[in-house]
């Protein structure tokens, strides 16, 4: 049976990227991208006009609707909630530039959070070292997601699935179904510290800080640009991608079990059921940040606009009274109109 539908609706697409047709390989190996800048990253000044107008619209509207949303206590709250969608929509961005994508993020969010649990309570190990093994388990979580699909050349939207449901099943296994309360050991990730903003919250912007300058500004952006937008060109250039793109997804978990720890501090426990439903907000968030679903064009500080303008319609939402069913049926209807406008995008850019 011919996989190459299957193949295209996961973005695993050797030889295409977003819409750019097939490109000469480049002259220079190390160089994917000739600029100084990847060119599937520069989404554009327009870009970030478009995604900031809109996030201030959002702020005007429900200013008027409610009396209480132009707060400072909204928005050091929307800052403190956050950085776990922060540092795993980065992840995602660097998996979809490569036109791969990762749904198991939410349960291996929720892995690496058992992990620090049984590392504290069962076996009396430290803040530390439990978070270390917490945010190692993640990365090897991904890690395998990138090498089965790699090797085995299958989609990763079929391998990720198949990681979902193992990783939460190693979650309920290891904290017998039940919330592990692990106490005040990292609350100084939650904890505010000035002007009412958590470490967490600078953790996760110090991440996107350097994660924009790692595919911007070094050799292995470009890489990651070029294997996007098309990888047989990078492989006639000499560069095997296979590497990048297993790195990518570890990098992908690693941020994962970073989030855990954020979740941690904040509930001061770890739960099994963390994570259900988050890869859908974490890939709405890149992709309204503008990051191609078809792969080579992403940036992640418009990742960053992304994740605040789905925090500031939660909240917004909240403020007004709106119930569960219309707030999931307005973020649905977000999502479905970023997706429109990523896919008109990626024609424009074939004709």
């Amino acid at each position: 049976m011919n996989d190459q539908p299957l193949r295209e609706a996961s973005g695993d697409k050797p030889g295409t990227g977003s819409g750019t047709g097939t490109v000469a390989p480049p002259a220079d190996p190390s160089a994917p991208l000739a600029s100084g800048k990847p060119a599937g990253t520069r989404l554009g000044f327009s870009n970030y006009l478009g995604l900031a107008g809109a996030l201030l619209a959002m702020i005007v509207l429900f200013s008027l609707l409610s009396s209480h949303f132009l707060t400072y206590d909204t928005f050091s709250t929307i800052a403190n909630q956050i950085p776990d969608l922060v540092v795993m929509s980065v992840g995602m961005t660097f998996v979809l530039i490569i036109a791969g994508i990762d749904l198991s993020v939410g349960s291996v969010l929720a892995l690496g959070a058992s992990v620090v649990s049984v590392a504290a309570l069962k076996w009396g190990w430290g803040p530390l070292p439990s978070a270390l093994l917490g945010v190692a388990a993640a990365a090897l979580t991904g890690t395998i997601t990138g090498a089965v699909t790699v090797g085995w050349r299958i989609p990763s939207f079929i391998v990720s699935l198949g990681v979902l449901e193992a990783a939460r099943g190693m979650a309920y296994q290891m904290t017998n179904s039940r919330t592990a309360y692990i106490g005040d050991a990292f609350d100084f990730l939650s904890n505010p510290i000035a002007v009412g903003i958590s470490p967490a919250f600078l953790i996760a912007v110090a991440v996107m800080v350097i994660a924009q300058l790692v595919l911007t500004r070094t050799v292995f952006g470009r890489y990651l640009v070029g294997i996007g937008t098309n990888e047989e060109a990078v492989r006639l250039a000499g560069v095997n991608p296979r590497p990048y793109k297993v790195i990518v997804f570890a990098l992908m978990g690693a941020l994962s079990g970073l989030a855990a720890l954020f979740q941690i501090s904040r509930l001061e426990a770890a739960d099994p059921n963390a994570g259900v439903g988050l890869e859908l907000q974490v890939i709405a968030a890149v992709v309204i940040g503008g990051t191609s679903l078809m792969g080579g064009r992403g940036s992640v500080i418009s990742t960053f606009f992304g994740v605040l303008i789905i925090s500031v319609l939660a909240a917004g939402l909240a403020q007004i009274g709106a119930n569960e069913p219309t707030k999931r049926m307005i973020t649905g209807a977000v999502i479905v109109v970023a997706v429109v406008l990523d896919t008109y995008r990626s024609r424009r850019k074939r004709a």
